[in-house]
C-alpha cells in the first residue's frame, strides 16, 4: 500500500531569511572563502565553494579558467566510463576530484561503483550523486564518497518531475542531507534550483557546503556554442544532460526504453560570466551582513528561515 509523508517540504521560493542584529560594518568584512578537509580522501580544499554544473554548455574549459577552481573529472557508472576516467586520471595526475554522476543515485549498482572507485583511487576526493534523502547520503559516504550531490528534478532544464513524478523540494532536501552528511564528517553540494543570488544564499543557509549552478551560468561568452541572433535578440543554447540534444550528442539518440528528461532552450546572451559571478558573490556578502555571519561558513548557524507566500513585489517584474 502506498504511503504519504505528510511532513511539510519546502523549496527556495517558500522561504526568506530573517535579518538579525549584526556587528559587521560593511559587506567587505565578510569572508566567502571556505576550507574543508574531506572525510575519505583526507584532501583539503580552500576557495569560494560555488561550482559550475557539469553540463556540456556551461562546464567548459573557458568557464573553468574564469572560475579558477580544480576540473573534476566527471563520470557515469558503466564499465566504459570507468576505463575512460582511469585513462584521464593517469594522464592528468593533478586532477584530484572525481565526480560520479548518475540521474538516480539510489541504485545498488551505483553504491557498488562508488566502492570500486574508492578502492581504485584512495587519495582522490569523490563527489557522488544525485540523491535527496539522508539515509542515501549516509550510505554513499560510508561507501567511500566525500561530497554528495543533492537534488532530483530542481534544475531549470530538468523535466524529471513532469516525466516521472519523482523529486524533492530542494531546500528541505539540502537541510536533511546536510544534517546526515555532517554527522559523518561528509559534505554536500546543493545541485540545481537556484534562480537568483538569493537562492544561492538560501542553499548555503540550509547547510550546503558547495552550491552548483547551471542555468544561472548559462548564456555567457564562456559557455559552449555560438551566439544566435533572432529578431534583434542575442541568444545561446542551454540544455539538460538528459535531453534529446545531449543524448544525440553522446549516445547517438534517446534509447527506446527511456524518455528524455531534459529541455533544450535558448537563453538571452549575458556577456562575460565575470559580471554574474560578482553579482552572486555580492549578494552572498549582503546576506551574511543581514544575518550577522562574518564568514560564509557561519551562515547556516545564523540562518532562520521564515515561510512566505510571496518572494518579492512583482509590479515591475
Amino acid at each position: 500500500m502506498p504511503r504519504i509523508d505528510a511532513d511539510l517540504k519546502l523549496d527556495f521560493k517558500d522561504v526568506l531569511l530573517r535579518p538579525k542584529r549584526s556587528s559587521l560594518k560593511s559587506r567587505s568584512e565578510v569572508d566567502l572563502e571556505c576550507t574543508f578537509t574531506f572525510r575519505n580522501s583526507k584532501q583539503t580544499y580552500s576557495g569560494i565553494p560555488i561550482i559550475v554544473a557539469n553540463m556540456d554548455t556551461v562546464g567548459t574549459f573557458e568557464m573553468a579558467a574564469v572560475m579558477s577552481q580544480h576540473i573534476a573529472v566527471s563520470s557515469g557508472s558503466g564499465q566504459n566510463d570507468l576505463e575512460k576516467m582511469t585513462s584521464i586520471l593517469e594522464a592528468l595526475p593533478q586532477v584530484k576530484f572525481i565526480c560520479l554522476d548518475v540521474a538516480n543515485g539510489y541504485s545498488e549498482h551505483f553504491v557498488e561503483f562508488v566502492k570500486l572507485v574508492r578502492a581504485k583511487f584512495p587519495e582522490h576526493t569523490i563527489m557522488a550523486g544525485n540523491v535527496v534523502t539522508g539515509e542515501m547520503v549516509e550510505e554513499l559516504i560510508l561507501s567511500g564518497a566525500d561530497i554528495i550531490k543533492v537534488g532530483v528534478g530542481p534544475g531549470s532544464v530538468c523535466t524529471t518531475r513532469t516525466k516521472t513524478g519523482v523529486g524533492y523540494p530542494q531546500l528541505s532536501a539540502v537541510i536533511e542531507c546536510a544534517d546526515s552528511a555532517h554527522g559523518l564528517k561528509g559534505h554536500i553540494i546543493s545541485d540545481g534550483g537556484c534562480t537568483c543570488p538569493g537562492d544561492v544564499a538560501k542553499a548555503f543557509g540550509a547547510g550546503a557546503d558547495f552550491v552548483m549552478l547551471g542555468g544561472m551560468f548559462s548564456g555567457h561568452t564562456e559557455c559552449a556554442g555560438e551566439v544566435i541572433e533572432r529578431n534583434g535578440q542575442k541568444l545561446k543554447l542551454f540544455y539538460g544532460m538528459s535531453s534529446d540534444t545531449a543524448m544525440k550528442k553522446h549516445a547517438g539518440g534517446v534509447a527506446e526504453y527511456r524518455a528524455s528528461e531534459g529541455k533544450t532552450v535558448e537563453v538571452p546572451y549575458k556577456g562575460d560570466v565575470e559580471n554574474t559571478i560578482l553579482d552572486i558573490l555580492g549578494g552572498l556578502r549582503s546576506t551574511c551582513t543581514y544575518v550577522g555571519a562574518a564568514k560564509l561558513k557561519e551562515l547556516s548557524r545564523r540562518a532562520t528561515f521564515i515561510r512566505v507566500t510571496q518572494q518579492h513585489n512583482p509590479v515591475f517584474s
